[in-house]
């Protein structure tokens, strides 16, 4: 179990610090940064991200990585939410998508895929849940249906996030009808500016957008066949633990909790006063969630270094993704309260900031697996181990 950091982690940990303090990036993660309901494109900003490598450190050097270990990568993403930069792109094109081309692309989708996802000059998202389906793949209804040396792809996709920027969408679909809900399903590279694609705005509250997306008969390749025909459910079970980390999460909660201490502290309304009205109800209910934070810290890097070590537990990536996903919704809901409204009227940093996070909250539960899938995680896991011991 860790507790701590190697001095050379302590040292890439600065470096890396450093590089995301600089003016510039400074500048274009504010410029990133959505707010009341509007979505900026981050594009610019992570194509300045790709200049200075840190995008995706641990990938292989002729994938435009640097060969780090992947421990690395977890700092870098952790410093990334700290300096403000907006997560999604770096979550879904390189710890999603990236990833999953490392573990089941062949050498042809590696080299033309993963350099240009590394220098922050392409972008990608995963299209797996449906409308009728939600995150349930086993009922999913989307078809690829062979055409020649390829397959054309109907169905329609919903609640992906930032589609509308990206280029390519890791798409699950139907290869072999009724041989059972997880059985015949195969994953595709698809081109999101292909003849067929239409992207549409879901409405929603949150500052990052959910969108729908509607295959009509899109041609893909063979070669965009990513891992072998109807195999996709094995793999996409691997790939949803290596999701689970709850390290994107854990970071919300931490930022979160950083912004609402902010605007307790504000100079006019500082609880740390023994005076203060709130000073004993706030100190306590800070307590526990910075408690909780560090534990929540220790069962994701449990889980990180368990990757690291190519070990994927997925009785731990359960309780992290549930532990962290549930903090963090409950430090947004508690935190909505904490801005006066002075604050609030004039927009201060912690405001916007905590505002934000109250409309983002309630899907935190939900992606990546729901916190009820979790817990049925665990429940099968102890259920399993509770019939060995007899």
């Amino acid at each position: 179990m860790r507790f701590g950091f190697t001095e050379e982690e302590q040292r890439f940990r600065a470096e890396v610090r450093r590089t995301l303090r600089t003016p510039d990036i400074r500048a274009a993660a504010e410029a990133a940064t959505g707010a009341d309901g509007v979505e900026p494109d981050a594009r610019p900003l992570y194509r300045l991200l790709g200049r200075t490598g840190l995008l995706a450190v641990h990938w292989p050097v002729e994938y435009g990585g640097a060969g780090r270990p992947a421990t690395d990568a977890a700092i870098v993403a952790e410093e990334l939410v700290r300096a403000g930069v907006p997560d999604t792109f770096h979550v879904n094109s390189i710890q999603i998508v990236g990833q999953f081309l490392l573990m089941a692309g062949s050498e042809e989708q590696r080299r033309r895929h993963l350099p240009a996802l590394a220098r922050g000059e392409s972008f990608a998202s995963v299209l797996y849940s449906e409308p009728d389906a939600g995150s349930d793949l086993g009922a999913l209804r989307t078809a690829a249906v062979p055409d020649g040396t390829g397959h054309r792809i109907s169905g329609t996709k919903v609640f992906s996030l930032k589609t509308r920027f990206v280029d390519l969408g890791l798409c699950a679909a139907r290869t072999t009808p009724d041989t059972g809900p997880y059985r015949g399903i195969s994953l595709f590279l698809v081109d999101m500016t292909a003849p067929g694609v239409t992207v549409s705005l879901v409405p929603g509250i949150g500052d990052e957008h959910f969108h729908r997306v509607d295959l009509d008969g899109v041609r893909v390749s063979e070669g965009d066949l990513l891992g072998p025909r109807d195999e996709g459910w094995p793999l996409l079970n691997e790939a949803l633990a290596v999701e689970r980390t709850g390290l994107d999460y854990h970071l919300k909660a931490e930022r979160w909790l950083d912004a609402a201490l902010d605007a307790l502290t504000d100079t006019a309304h500082d609880i740390s006063r023994p005076d203060h009205p709130d000073h004993g109800e706030h100190l306590e209910r800070i307590g526990r969630l910075h408690g909780a934070l560090a534990a929540d810290e220790v069962l994701v890097w449990e889980v990180l270094d368990g990757l690291a070590a190519d070990r994927i537990d997925q009785l731990a990536t359960a309780v992290a993704k549930y532990h962290a996903s549930e903090l963090a919704q409950s430090v947004a809901n508690w935190a909505v309260d904490v801005p006066t409204p002075a604050q609030r009227s004039a927009r201060t940093a912690a405001a916007r900031v905590l505002d934000s996070a109250y409309r983002e909250a309630p899907g935190l539960t939900l992606s990546a697996g729901t916190s009820e899938i979790m817990l049925r995680i665990v429940a099968a896991s102890l259920d399993s181990v509770s019939q060995e011991g007899y």
